[in-house]
């Protein structure tokens, strides 16, 4: 794969903050991809993020489907969304980006910021949709943007729905293999990172298979108990960034330094957070069977190695994690309906499918997960340019 499209850096004249807008390639003239904002963030990362968008939209592009793959792209604000002057800039940033959004960058929520807030600074910023790029590929415009509304309104059990198909997304990722290995879910043990929209859900889908969650970490450190902890009590304890209330913990819930997550003794870890969060020197204390990669990058590419050497099977973040894109453009597209029922549903065909067809060709190539998907999408990538024509 050749370099990005196209790589633009935004200094905001206020603050003095930068932003990022990394476009790897485009298919008939869209890319796909969110908005993450964080204190820290780099153009190469989201330079990655943008090249993962790529390999995901090619990773689920079916010919019998209505959804046909976009491109890939990403954007990034170097600032903690926490920070006071954080939404304003965001603000800033989306109108300094409008031509972009309005021609061929469909974006939404990534990490540090939420939908409802993306779409209301969207709005300030003038934009009419975070995703009207991919408006003049519809069939009919006005039923499917009340089909993606009216998905964006269902709630399950309190939680929106787009706040839970992700989460679906790495579960069924994690039963997947769980299945493949002949390893029940009962008894088998789980540590989460980050209880965000993505962990959070993974959590609760997981637990509700009959896995036992034993460890969660936030901002504040990680919460451990190796009977399994309460997920729906601490879902129902969290603030908007994913923190946990300690009030609502038992007498058998313990508090541990933020990184004890690591070396919980656990057979799944689900790292869910950051970008860059294991490291060749953090590898060493990990226990699991299985790490999946609910957030974007978060295993780097020497500690993958290691893990690898001693047995340690990471599902990688392209495919384990592609649940939520995957769902709005279905929903968007029309190949389901705005049913809670029918998106996990399809979440989860799709989803395992794809895992099962990853090992499988890693256990027939003798490689890692990661290099098969990488050898899917290469394979994939000439019949969706073929078919639909991108621009490099």
């Amino acid at each position: 794969m050749t370099a990005p499209l196209m790589s633009l850096t935004w200094t905001d004249h206020i603050t003095g903050r930068q932003g990022f807008l990394v476009v790897d390639r485009l298919v008939r003239g869209v890319a796909s991809g969110g908005l993450r904002m964080r204190e820290g963030c780099t153009l190469d990362e989201v330079a990655g993020l943008a090249r993962g968008m790529t390999m995901k939209e090619a990773l689920h592009y079916n010919p019998e489907g209505r959804y046909v793959p976009l491109g890939g792209a990403k954007g990034g604000i170097d600032c903690d969304p926490r920070d006071a002057a954080a939404y304003g800039l965001l603000v800033r940033y989306l109108r300094a980006m409008k031509p972009y959004v309005e021609d061929f960058w469909t974006t939404g929520e990534d990490l540090g910021l939420t939908q409802d807030t993306v779409e209301r600074a969207a709005a300030e910023a003038g934009l009419v949709s975070t995703v009207q790029a991919v408006y003049p590929l519809l069939d009919d415009e006005a039923t499917a943007r009340r089909r993606l509304a009216d998905a964006f309104a269902v709630e399950v059990d309190g939680i929106g729905l787009d706040e839970l198909v992700g989460g679906c997304g790495v579960a069924e990722s994690a039963l997947a293999a769980l299945d493949r290995a002949g390893v029940p879910h009962a008894g088998t043990r789980v540590a989460v990172q980050g209880l965000g929209t993505m962990g959070g859900a993974t959590a609760r889908f997981l637990a509700r298979a009959g896995l036992t969650v034993v460890a969660v970490a936030d901002i504040k450190g990680t919460i451990a108990n190796p009977a399994g902890l309460d997920v729906e009590t601490l879902l129902a304890a969290r603030d908007g960034y994913g923190t946990v209330d300690r009030a609502v913990l038992r007498p058998g819930d313990r508090e541990l330094p933020g990184d004890a997550w690591l070396a919980a003794e656990a057979e799944v870890l689900v790292p869910a957070a950051v970008s860059y969060a294991i490291d060749a020197a953090d590898q060493e204390r990990i226990r699991a069977r299985w790490i999946v990669e609910a957030a974007n990058m978060p295993v780097l590419p020497e500690a993958e190695e290691l893990l690898a050497a001693r047995g340690v099977t990471v599902l990688p973040d392209v495919v384990v994690n592609s649940g939520t894109n995957a769902w709005w453009w279905w929903t968007l597209f029309g190949d389901i309906g705005p049913d809670a029922d029918e998106a996990f549903a399809h979440t989860r065909r799709s989803m395992r499918a794809l895992v099962e067809q990853m090992l499988a060709r890693a256990e027939a190539d003798g490689t890692t997960p990661r290099a098969a998907a990488h050898a899917i999408v290469a394979d994939r990538l000439p019949v969706i340019a073929e078919r639909f024509g991108w621009y490099r």
